[in-house]
């Protein structure tokens, strides 16, 4: 797939000393933006790279080996409004950047980059956008239908940079040890048993939601066989999602959505030995992190989506009116109804058998290939 810049230029090889990078708002986005980040970092290796990043989204990128700073976007609050864009820009300024690429897909994210006056501004053409950047990359009909992966890799590639291969790269600073077993006794998490993460909820809306108590049934079921502990996770949206489960559930499950911020949930989610989730941002993270991870899809389209890491598996139903990308089901919920727990449970089974012994399966310190809890 050729992409090309407006005016066939591509952004300098050398003299790029500062680099900004505007991040997306959506934390499975980020994940799948890592890999065009790496390809950043192994263009320019000696430049200092930050990344322009939301709240809620900016832990993940502190995790990321090939990013020295994060500039938080506060937005619900000190960057709110045309007045607090005005702020933030000038603050921008204030940092010298010689070049900025714009993961982001909005105008507002060119219109910042201009006003900021940094000379380079490289993007996609997206959201009418194209006239405010210096190297702006067409976003064909055919680029929106791969993964998300290769949507942001190929964009720098036409801009120029080297390629780095689809890895995402995470890894473990030696902080997490130690957030890791404060978590463990703040809820009661024992360090004997194998640890199962679900997350059963769903920004989005709830077409992208498996059933509860199907969550529930293979909970305990894994549970019975492999004496594991099972943990919910979350943020405080998804709280009524993870009651139903805990409802529906035979033994006791741990339900921690809404009570850890991001930081909290990745040190917990990298110390589990599966992971059962929706198509969500958690679901990217324990993909990212090497944790055997089971994707449930119905509504959304797994080859533009899918997690990353070798030991993800996407459970999924074809059906006629699948991928709709709607937040809620029009019909009979169809892509869902035809996920039974025999299905998902063998799918749990065999990653679980494939790690080797029980003793394999503890969540032991270290976590896996992750870092940033310094």
């Amino acid at each position: 797939m050729q992409l090309k810049v407006r005016g066939g230029k591509r952004l300098p090889g050398e003299g790029i000393e500062r680099v900004l990078i505007r991040g997306t708002n959506w934390i499975g986005d980020v994940v799948m933006t890592l890999p065009a980040v790496a390809s950043i970092r192994k263009t320019w290796p000696r430049a200092r790279i930050s990344v322009l990043a939301k709240p809620w989204v900016s832990e993940v990128y502190r995790l990321s080996p090939d990013i020295d700073d994060v500039i938080v976007f506060e937005e619900p609050g000190r960057h709110t409004g045309i007045g607090g864009k005005i702020r933030l820009a000038g603050e921008l300024r204030g940092f010298g950047f010689d070049c900025a690429i714009l993961l982001q897909n909005a105008v507002e994210a060119a219109i910042i980059a201009r006003l900021a006056g940094i000379p380079l501004r490289a993007g996609y053409n997206s959201d009418g956008r194209g006239w405010l950047l210096t190297h702006s990359v067409r976003r064909t009909k055919e680029i929106r239908r791969i993964h998300q992966i290769e949507y942001y890799t190929e964009m720098v590639r036409a801009l120029g940079c080297t390629p780095a291969g689809r890895e995402v790269r995470l890894h473990p600073g030696k902080g997490c040890d130690g957030l890791a077993e404060m978590l463990f006794a703040r809820f009661g998490i024992a360090v004997n048993h194998p640890l199962i993460g679900i997350a059963p909820g769903a920004a989005y809306g709830p077409a992208k939601k498996w059933f509860p108590e199907r969550f529930a049934a293979v909970a305990d079921r894994l549970n019975d066989e492999f004496g594991s502990q099972a943990i919910l996770f979350g943020s405080g949206g998804d709280r009524e999602s993870t009651a139903e489960v805990r409802r529906n559930a035979r033994r006791p499950l741990i339900d921690i959505a809404g009570k850890t911020n991001l930081k909290e949930a990745i040190s917990l989610i990298s110390r589990c030995s599966l992971f059962l989730a929706n198509d969500s941002g958690l679901m990217h993270i324990a993909g990212a992190l090497g944790v055997p991870t089971i994707a449930v899809f119905g509504s959304t389209n797994p080859v533009t989506t899918s997690p990353v890491g070798a030991k993800s598996v996407v459970i999924r139903h074809p059906v006629p009116c699948a991928p709709c990308l709607k937040p809620v089901c029009p019909t009979d919920f169809r892509c869902m109804e035809m996920i039974g727990v025999e299905e998902v449970y063998a799918a749990g089974r065999k990653l679980l058998n494939d790690s080797g012994s029980v003793d394999s399966l503890l969540p032991l310190s270290g976590g896996r290939n992750f870092r940033g809890c310094n």
